[in-house]
């Protein structure tokens, strides 16, 4: 694992391109992977998981952590890295971002909250098992497991263990940035890791 932070800095994202007067165009994707094709991998991948093909990977007795997000890569190349994640309780990746990296992901079991920043604010949504997601350059968002659903009487419904999720990033992750939304709504960038983990912090 490499992981290192560097300074946040005013230079101008190397992701943007400018013409000589002055407009901003999209630059060339860094990948020859378009978000459908992520999609479809993110899907083979969880197909593989349930049908055991990644035993090997997972931890020993079935005994997920509960106090840290885990997380084993299951393919990698110079094109895609492919991931499969556990999820725990009250653990936040934070508002990030992924870089130079198109990202998709597949939730395998459970459910996860997506807080997205918009642009003027943060929007949640709720990816349950099946559901799908990609994440253009420039997504900036924070993922954790969904709150266990609970009765009127404030009693949980019981855990859901594990909450699981293939993600692939292409090309690999090398960096991330982490973002905080500012007393006035906006996005203040407070750090750049350099990381070839997964989502955040692990």
């Amino acid at each position: 694992m490499r992981s290192s932070v560097l300074r946040p800095s005013s230079a101008r994202d190397p992701f943007s391109a400018t013409l000589s007067k002055g407009r901003s165009v999209a630059p060339a994707l860094p990948t020859r992977l378009r978000p459908a094709d992520l999609l479809r991998l993110t899907d083979e991948g969880a197909e593989d998981v349930l049908a055991g093909r990644y035993d090997h990977l997972l931890p020993a007795n079935g005994m997920w952590p509960l106090d840290e997000r885990w997380a084993a890569r299951l393919r990698t190349d110079d094109e895609v890295d492919v991931w499969l994640i556990s999820w725990t309780s009250g653990k936040s990746t934070e508002l990030h971002d992924h870089a130079g990296s198109l990202g998709a992901l597949t939730v395998l079991s459970g459910a996860l909250s997506e807080y997205r920043w918009t642009g003027t604010e943060l929007r949640l949504r709720t990816l349950t098992a099946g559901d799908q997601a990609s994440f253009p350059i420039g997504w900036v968002h924070d993922v954790m497991r969904a709150p266990e659903p609970s009765f009127g009487d404030g009693e949980s419904t019981g855990p859901l263990d594990p909450t699981l999720s293939v993600h692939v990033y292409s090309p690999p992750l090398t960096a991330m940035s982490y973002y905080e939304v500012t007393g006035n709504g906006t996005l203040r960038r407070t750090r750049t890791v350099l990381t070839d983990e997964p989502e955040g912090d692990m």
